[in-house]
């Protein structure tokens, strides 16, 4: 689906923001996944990330929501379909990320 560049941003800026990360460039996705805003549609990238529907309706902004392009939300369930989530290897459950990385669940 094809969305135009303000529906993109307005659904950018309800992905998690992180403190201590450009909120303009770096956010999570509801599996805790890393997203880079100028990474949209890059099925390649690390952090690259969709706009997925979230309740059944019209591709409205209460609708949709930012997820890492890994993965998907389930309507039916209400619940989000993790294939990919931050890397927290070697951190302490209280230590934060230094910078962005994921892993495959």
């Amino acid at each position: 689906m094809e969305y135009g560049e303000e529906l993109i941003q307005q659904v950018w800026e309800k992905a998690r923001a992180v403190q201590g990360f450009d909120l303009a460039h770096w956010r999570k996705d509801e599996c805790g996944a890393w997203i880079c805003r100028e990474h949209y549609g890059n099925e390649n990238s690390e952090f690259g990330w969709k706009i997925v529907k979230v309740r059944p309706g019209p591709d409205s902004l209460e609708n949709l929501e930012a997820m890492h392009w890994e993965n998907d939300y389930n309507i039916v369930d209400h619940r989000p379909k993790c294939r990919v989530t931050e890397d927290r290897t070697g951190l302490k459950p209280w230590e934060q990320v230094t910078e962005p990385r994921n892993t495959r669940l």
